[in-house]
């Protein structure tokens, strides 16, 4: 699972990077402020749990543990909710997907929570 997740975090990492550009670029004009800027709260996130992956590489190598694995399928379901649905919204203009964006959100924060308990009860 090690090579999965950092190959997981490598390519969520280069995409963000790509998203980053595409809407510094070819967005900037198309959006609104503050659709702009909610896409780049999507990129954030993105790059934040891409490295988040990469770190759940890093402790399955070290401390594995079957919460460990659970929190890199949290960032990865994460990523798409949240990140996914903001890209959605600021693209489509359908508001509504609006309302999956915490769902990746509360993702986020299990991920976290499995991660930092996988490595705390790690013998």
């Amino acid at each position: 699972m090690e090579r999965v997740f950092f190959l997981l975090g490598a390519l969520s990492s280069c995409l963000g990077v790509a998203a980053g550009a595409f809407g510094a670029h070819a967005l900037k004009t198309r959006l609104s402020a503050d659709m702009l800027a909610t896409f780049e709260v999507g990129v954030r996130y993105q790059m934040y749990h891409a490295f988040g992956l990469i770190a759940v590489a890093w402790v399955l190598t070290k401390w594995p543990s079957s919460l460990a694995t659970l929190s890199g399928w949290c960032f990865l379901i994460g990523t798409v909710l949240f990140s996914g649905s903001l890209y959605l919204l600021t693209l489509s203009g359908v508001r509504w997907l609006g309302a999956i964006t915490p769902l990746g959100g509360v993702a986020f924060l299990v991920g976290w929570l499995c991660l930092g308990i996988g490595v705390w009860k790690a013998n």
